[in-house]
Order: structure tokens, then C-alpha cells, then sequence
């Protein structure tokens, strides 16, 4: 049995690009102070790591799943060399309009990381800076982690459908949380 944590990409590894904007390319990925060392220490806590992201880019023809590969190989590099290491990268290339299973808030992306690295879980976790996310952590029955370093606001919370598990300013808030409880 694992500990595992899922990572939203945009908005809580990476700046959050803005509303119909995306990171289309390396030299426009820019990460949020803290986060490199967050999941660090994530991974010296034995966590597994997964990034779950909807990539809706793809589908609208703003880059191409080779320049997301470029991407994610980049930052690979750098969590790497920071002390970090994730499992896997999981994101959803569709658009909302194709209705699919893996398009956050739905779980299929979580379902499909752990089956890929035939894992069960004790503690599963999602960190994210969207409401999505954190419908999609409650959906799959992870507890709700909701940083405030992307999209969601805390001003918002009136308008929240629930209230998460955890709010944290940033990954490294969280991170920093769940290695002192979870040691």
C-alpha cells in the first residue's frame, strides 16, 4: 500500500498562465516559488508522485502532444535535479466538448496512473488549484488539497461547491504539512 499524491500541473507546480491561455512551450513554463522544493520533500517522504492535468491545448490545436513531451521532459529535468522524482505524467489532450473519461473532473486519469504502475493506496491525496481538481480528488476518494497559488481564490469560498479537505497559499504549504504528518 502507497502513499500517493496527485499534482495538478498549471497553477500549483507551474504558474498558472491565465484563463485561456496555456503553456505552450519551455520558455513560457515558469515554476512557482517553492514548488521544486515541495516536491522534494513529498519524495523524501516516500510519497509516489503523478501529475494529472487537462491539456485542452492539444485539442485546439494551440501545440502538440511532442511540444508537451518537450515540456514535461524539461521540467522532469529540473524536479530531478531539485531532489524530487514523479511517477508518472497523466493529462488529458481533449477538449470539455469531447465528453471523455479522463477530463478532470472525472477520474479516469487517476484511475489509469495507479492500474499503469499496478498500485493500491493507504493515503491518496490531490493538490490542486481548481475546483475541478478537487470535485475529481472527491470523486476518487482522495483527500481534497487546494492551493491557492493558480486559479481559485480564497475570496471565492462562498461560491465553492464544498469545502476542501486542506487550503494551503502553495504546494510547498502542503507538502510541508503532509511530510509532518505522514513521517
Amino acid at each position: 500500500m502507497e502513499k500517493i499524491v496527485f499534482l495538478d500541473r498549471d497553477g500549483v507546480i507551474n504558474e498558472f498562465p491565465g484563463f485561456g491561455n496555456y503553456v505552450t512551450k519551455w520558455e513560457e513554463f515558469k515554476f512557482i516559488p517553492g514548488s521544486l522544493e515541495g516536491i522534494r520533500k513529498l519524495t523524501e517522504q516516500s510519497f509516489k508522485l503523478f501529475i494529472v492535468s487537462n491539456q485542452a491545448g492539444v485539442a485546439k490545436g494551440l501545440y502538440t502532444p511532442k511540444d508537451l513531451e518537450k515540456i514535461n521532459a524539461k521540467m522532469l529535468e529540473q524536479i530531478k535535479k531539485s531532489g524530487g522524482k514523479i511517477s508518472g505524467i497523466y493529462y488529458c489532450i481533449h477538449s470539455s466538448e469531447d465528453n471523455c473519461s479522463c477530463r478532470k473532473p472525472k477520474t479516469g486519469l487517476m484511475h489509469k496512473a495507479l492500474e499503469e504502475n499496478s498500485l493500491r493506496y493507504d493515503k491518496a491525496f490531490f493538490i490542486g488549484d481548481a475546483f475541478s481538481d478537487m470535485e475529481a480528488a472527491r470523486s476518487f476518494g482522495a483527500k481534497t488539497i487546494l492551493v491557492l497559488s493558480g486559479i481559485e481564490k480564497i475570496s471565492n469560498r462562498a461560491n465553492w461547491g464544498f469545502e476542501p479537505d486542506y487550503v494551503f497559499e502553495n504546494l510547498l504549504l502542503a507538502a510541508e504539512y503532509l511530510s509532518s504528518c505522514y513521517a
